[in-house]
């Protein structure tokens, strides 16, 4: 799901939180999990996968699925599935 996700991980990450920017191939906006008013601690490598919440030490993954789990609250499992759903190949 991950190598399905990643080629088009910059257009995900648009439609997952639309209020961020691309910069430097970053995607940067407001954290939804918390009252972030101001993009730029929330990261997302939209060619590695790997994000970042650099305002909560810990906060971070290394995968499209693991941000969808962080977004979502789901776990993992429920992330693959949900995603797998969403781009139409299997889980």
């Amino acid at each position: 799901v991950n190598d399905a996700a990643l080629p088009m991980f910059e257009s995900l990450c648009a439609r997952w939180l639309p209020s961020g920017r691309l910069q430097s191939r970053e995607w940067v906006a407001c954290n939804p999990t918390r009252n972030d008013r101001r993009p730029g601690s929330f990261r997302i490598n939209v060619d590695t996968g790997m994000w970042a919440e650099f305002a909560i030490p810990g906060v971070q993954g290394g995968d499209p699925i693991s941000l969808r789990a962080y977004l979502e609250g789901l776990t993992q499992i429920e992330a693959a599935r949900l995603l797998a759903d969403e781009l139409g190949v299997d889980a």
